[in-house]
């Protein structure tokens, strides 16, 4: 018989079923058990949905059910507002064992998010040593390298053998957080090569460390931006990168797992300022998870802002009046010209910036963009408008005159788009500026203007109106 398997979403929806029958008659331990035929990733995504089922108030109970290790695994896991929340409930003592036993980058993420007053008592029972390097950590600037990285890697001595390597990394493996890639440092702490664990293994005992280690590496600045260091995970498809600071000193190492989340973040991030919102509320919550207040705060500005531009698109209608009275048909062309001008200019755009965003395309491509997005605009806009053409002439039955309008102002409509959407993209970039934050409405707005201006031109060229 073929085996029956059952996707994990299934699984998930019956198992969070099954939780919640046993929190509904008390049964809080079968509850627990339930809980532990999952992950620690799922156990977080399941506790998440408890809260938002019956409240944290019974989350708090399955989660200080669960043993010491899976919760502190299931607590870095967990969302920004469920972590405070179990936090108010929980005591000084279980949020204490909670932090220590975090691994170091989880745990600066996660009193980076914890109150002030929670922090302060946290750090008064750390060892002074671990306080000083955490406080280090914490200082970065907001969306630099040192906010991302950890201090738990391998180091190495230049002068050590292969066998001697092996034998640090069985002793110090269990705390790094990557032993696939070894960093050697020089008696100043400043990074002068790195070594794979398969290069080490593959080599003789008596080998120098010195004699395998490659000099030539990828490495961050410890105040470099988050952005840049997501690009070079992309580019190069490292597990891991060490950070130096200014003088080269090695000061911890970003794993892939971490730059995971910065790139969702900073895809998110880009998309809605694509879409014209601005993210007062600065904050990682989900679309479910946020107000409606915030989200109409988020969306308005934009909003007013092409409701305004939308103002001259109507004062160029207005000027236009009388000639649009004379041949009324052209009016039923407008809507068609304006969306095709606004489609094209956000598929030029969505093209470059992505391509900035990948290195594909840098500012100085600034004229071969320009020449490749007027042949594309010519060759599109002369196909449109031969389309065009036979649907004005032979389905809508106008004359020749007003089919030439249409499509001589539909070839420079789309040539104008394509070049609009693609060059201000490049130019904010080489001005310093993110270029996600040349929505795609506003460049919408733009050619809806030039396109009825260009439209009525040849309405004056060809109907002599």
């Amino acid at each position: 018989m073929p085996e029956v398997t059952i996707d994990r979403e299934e699984l998930m929806e019956e198992g969070l079923s099954k939780i919640l029958g046993c929190l509904e008659e008390k049964k809080y331990f079968v509850a627990r058990d339930e809980l532990l035929k999952f992950n620690n990733v799922d156990i977080a995504e399941l506790l998440e949905e408890v809260t938002e089922e019956v409240g944290i108030q019974k989350t708090v109970i399955l989660f200080r059910m669960l043993p010491k290790d899976v919760s502190v695994e299931v607590f870095a896991e967990l969302p920004t507002d469920d972590r405070n929340r179990i936090v108010e409930i929980i005591n000084d003592k279980e949020i204490e064992y909670i932090i220590q036993e975090l691994d170091f980058d989880d745990k600066i993420d996660v009193l980076e998010e914890l109150p002030a007053n929670v922090v302060s008592k946290i750090l008064e029972r750390t060892p002074r040593s671990e306080r000083k390097l955490i406080n280090t950590f914490l200082n970065y600037p907001d969306n630099c390298a040192g906010t991302l990285m950890t201090p738990e890697y391998i180091s190495l001595e230049k002068d050590w053998t292969v066998r001697e390597a092996l034998d640090h990394i069985k002793k110090e493996g269990m705390d790094a957080e990557t032993i696939y890639t070894c960093y050697v440092k020089d008696s100043g702490r400043k990074l002068i090569g790195i070594v794979s664990l398969s290069t080490l293994v593959i080599s003789d005992d008596d080998v120098r460390i010195n004699d395998i280690m490659r000099t030539e590496f990828v490495h961050e600045n410890v105040y470099e931006d988050q952005e840049k260091v997501a690009s070079d995970f992309t580019k190069y498809g490292f597990l891991a990168l060490p950070v130096v600071d200014n003088e080269f000193r090695l000061v911890g190492i970003i794993t892939f797992d971490d730059i995971l989340d910065i790139i969702e973040e900073e895809t998110t991030e880009d998309i809605e300022r694509m879409g014209g919102i601005i993210d007062f509320d600065d904050s990682d919550r989900d679309y479910l998870d946020t107000p409606v207040k915030q989200h109409v705060l988020n969306r308005l500005p934009w909003l007013v802002i092409l409701m305004i531009a939308y103002i001259f698109t109507g004062m160029i209608i207005s000027s236009f009046e009388g000639a649009l009275s004379e041949v009324i048909s052209l009016v039923t062309y407008m809507p068609m010209l304006m969306g095709t001008g606004g489609n094209t200019g956000s598929q030029a755009a969505t093209l470059i910036i992505r391509g900035l965003a990948t290195d594909e395309v840098e500012p100085s491509d600034f004229v071969r963009v320009m020449w490749k997005e007027l042949r594309v605009g010519l060759s599109i806009g002369v196909l449109l408008s031969l389309l065009n053409f036979l649907r004005v002439v032979f389905l809508d039955g106008e004359s020749v005159a007003i089919a030439l309008t249409v499509c001589v102002a539909m070839i420079c409509i789309v040539i104008f788009a394509k070049i609009l959407g693609s060059m201000i993209p490049l130019i904010v970039k080489k001005a310093g500026a993110d270029p996600a934050l040349i929505a795609n409405p506003a460049i919408s707005s733009i050619s809806d203007a030039v396109a009825l201006s260009i439209y009525f031109v040849m309405a004056k060229i060809f109907l002599g109106l």
